[in-house]
């Protein structure tokens, strides 16, 4: 994929057109799927989908994104402009394989090198929870490449939930890796467990489960807590830690926090690490 969609398209679109032409996508297994895809292209979108097929072989489906993420799931609407008729794939990430419906289960590619900088973090025989599991990339990957005792998911997505499950036969980690289906704040409590680490991987709205979190962290555990903020606002993401320790009467030490993704000009996804004292 060295040249750009743009190339391919120089001698079918005018330049007038050519400018509309996204210069970003997302791959997720043999899909591509694009996030933003301009109204003045709408009459072209076959041609670009045909041109997409004929060029990136890897590719079998062209989607583009007509509803953005919301709902109860956090899923987007989405329609298939060239290619199969289907919305599923497998792909392959950090040496797992998962499948899933790209518009049924909450899923970003673009989190790949943030799910393996936490691998990097996980130490042997630690146990883990991964709140908002959705169809278990987290703990596939850190199942298959750390020395962890066990992994704990926890989504409320029945469609995730069940690609989560066939996802852990298929990569053969059904010893390690524990999922439940349901609501975490109801799920939660009932498993009565405390754990080394907890990642809370929430599109939005992750401040809100900050205390459970902490209720079920060991003595100098780590939670990764994640955000959507401004560029100038990253301190936001520590105060709404601090909020929350100071409420369950926790101390903190803020370990770092990372860019990881962009969400929309000025806006990242970030990740706050802290350390539950």
């Amino acid at each position: 994929m060295k040249k750009n969609l743009k190339y391919f398209l120089k001698n079918k679109l005018s330049n007038k057109y050519l400018e509309y032409v996204p210069s970003s996508f997302d791959i997720v297994g043999d899909i591509m799927i694009f996030s933003e895809f301009p109204e003045q292209l709408r009459k072209y979108e076959k041609l670009i989908g045909k041109t997409i097929l004929d060029n990136y072989h890897n590719v079998k489906v062209v989607l583009k994104k007509t509803k953005k993420y919301s709902g109860k799931y956090r899923t987007p609407g989405l329609k298939v402009i060239a290619g199969e008729k289907r919305k599923e794939t497998i792909c392959k990430e950090n040496d797992v394989f998962l499948k899933l419906d790209v518009e049924k289960v909450y899923f970003s590619s673009r989190m790949g090198n943030e799910r393996n900088r936490i691998v990097n973090m996980v130490k042997p025989k630690e146990t883990v929870l991964i709140m908002f599991s959705g169809c278990a990339p987290y703990p596939l990957v850190i199942a298959k490449n750390t020395k962890s005792k066990e992994i704990y998911g926890i989504e409320i997505n029945p469609v995730a939930h069940k690609y989560a499950l066939e996802n852990i036969k298929k990569n053969k980690l059904e010893k390690r890796v524990k999922l439940f289906l349901g609501d975490v704040e109801k799920v939660l409590p009932k498993i009565n467990k405390k754990f080394n680490r907890i990642a809370m991987p929430l599109p939005k709205g992750g401040e809100n489960y900050l205390n459970l979190a902490l209720k079920h962290i060991k003595s100098k555990g780590i939670i990764h807590f994640y955000d959507f903020l401004h560029e100038d606002e990253f301190y936001k993401a520590e105060d709404k830690i601090k909020k929350a320790c100071n409420k369950a009467k926790k101390r903190y030490k803020i370990i770092r926090t990372v860019r990881c993704g962009q969400y929309s000009p000025g806006f990242y996804r970030v990740c706050a690490d802290f350390k539950a004292i």
